[in-house]
């Protein structure tokens, strides 16, 4: 995948002066993990996101942890690499802010990109940071992998620079989260050409299979909207209908993260939550 232009976007790492490189020691893998390894290896290889290198300074292990749909995902454990290098402080959005600027709009699309943080390039200088082990031998990136700190930061600065003269008008963007809004379907079809145009121009790729197009009606950010306004997720709605009572100070956090997702949607949400705020804080 050739990916955005150097000229817009790359990430750097900007590592601290003095840093003392860290290798981790190889862990072992055996049966589905190490196949889910392997293949993950074998396709970023194939799409040219990594390449093979010897003597790196820093090395890092990969992980594997199973996703919702029971499907291994294989991660690199930066955590070292990570420490190492400084905050990047750019503004993200607030999502309460893109949320509200959404609702309201008769037509509405959700586009993803196709392996977003992969399209844009490490700096070459900082390639060889990125190195990793494996049974399959030693790699490093040559893209921008989801779990290097300010990655976030990075692909935020990428969106804001490409979709400038449209960001508020009839786009509205959180990181990979992009929707097309406009409040009726000949508009619309002049807003989706202009944001095609501009991936064209930038050479974004979209995965076609995980984006929507001329809705009425959909996730953004969490939230449903709509022409109506916006609307509770009835996903987190039913996270909290099926938890167990909670027995434990742990079971109360959660629930307290999925309670506050929907504060917005409670009356007097602060009075209601506050026995839960109390024994948080040792108040019980």
């Amino acid at each position: 995948m050739p990916g955005i232009d150097r000229a817009v976007a790359e990430h750097r790492l900007s590592l601290k002066l003095g840093v003392t490189p860290f290798r981790q020691k190889k862990r072992s893998f055996g049966g589905e993990k190490q196949r889910a390894i392997r293949e993950e290896v074998e396709k970023l290889l194939a799409a040219g996101f990594i390449k093979e290198i010897t003597y790196p300074s820093w090395l890092a292990n990969v992980v594997v942890v199973k996703k919702n749909s029971g499907k291994w995902l294989m991660c690199v454990y930066f955590t070292y690499l990570n420490k190492a290098c400084p905050k990047d402080f750019y503004p993200l959005p607030k999502i309460d802010r893109l949320v509200d600027s959404s609702a309201g709009y008769s037509m509405m699309s959700f586009v993803d990109a196709f392996s977003g943080y992969h399209q844009i390039r490490m700096t070459e200088d900082d390639e060889k940071h990125t190195s990793f082990i494996t049974d399959q031998g030693t790699f490093c990136y040559k893209v921008m992998p989801f779990v290097l700190k300010n990655a976030g930061a990075t692909y935020q600065r990428m969106l804001d620079t490409v979709f400038k003269k449209q960001k508020g008008r009839n786009i509205e963007a959180y990181v990979d989260n992009v929707l097309i809004k406009s409040n009726c379907v000949k508009q619309h079809i002049k807003d989706l050409r202009e944001t095609l145009d501009t991936c064209r121009t930038y050479n974004i790729k979209l995965n076609l299979l995980k984006s929507i197009f001329g809705s009425s009606y959909n996730k953004f950010l969490g939230h449903m909207v709509s022409v109506r306004g916006i609307e509770a997720n009835p996903e987190k709605i039913q996270a909290i209908q099926e938890m167990k009572p909670p027995q434990t100070v742990q079971d109360i956090q959660k629930l307290n993260e999925k309670v506050t997702a929907l504060c917005r949607f409670i009356l007097k949400f602060g009075e209601r939550c506050l026995p839960f705020f109390k024994i948080l804080r040792g108040e019980h």
